[in-house]
């Protein structure tokens, strides 16, 4: 039983990899699933309390984060609200059509569209858009390191 809880771990750590890109899936949440499933499969000798509470702090901290970034982007390049509803509707429909690049792309093009629905001009709503696509580029790096460090961790102990 415990190489079967060891091995859904493993697919979660995984899984939680491609959440950070996957709008649909909870990437860093999968992440420290995987690395409380792997504790509770070993005794709970392998990670410290300290390490689990400090990483699931982390992970609420980035989910936070993974809200914020687009925002912040988009503040500090002048996008309107039009432009982060077009943002988060592109990436949406970006990753129907062309995945997993069409997040990215899709996520501009929205801002883009947003922005010049709300009546900017094509130079400001140009700006607009490349703030949210810096944020959003950000928080997916972000969130792509933390769980790659959560993935280090779930292989180095699982053979232990």
């Amino acid at each position: 039983m415990t190489v079967v809880i060891i091995v859904i771990g493993f697919i979660l750590a995984l899984a939680g990899m491609a959440g950070c890109i996957l709008p649909v899936l909870p990437g860093p949440i999968l992440s420290y699933a995987a690395l409380l499933m792997l504790a509770w499969a070993k005794n709970w000798q392998i990670f410290s309390p300290t390490f689990l509470i400090i990483m699931g702090i982390l992970t609420l901290l980035l989910l936070l984060f993974d809200y914020v970034a687009p925002a912040i982007g988009a503040k500090k390049y002048g996008a309107s609200k039009f432009g982060l509803w077009g943002s988060a509707i592109g990436m949406i429909i970006g990753i129907f059509f062309f995945p997993p690049w069409g997040l990215v792309l899709g996520a501009f093009v929205g801002a883009l569209v947003g922005e010049l629905a709300a009546g900017k001009s094509g130079r400001k709503a140009l700006r607009a858009g490349w703030g949210i696509l810096i944020g959003n580029v950000f928080g997916i790096g972000v969130k792509l390191a933390f769980t790659a460090v959560i993935l280090f961790y779930y292989v180095k102990e699982m053979f232990s």
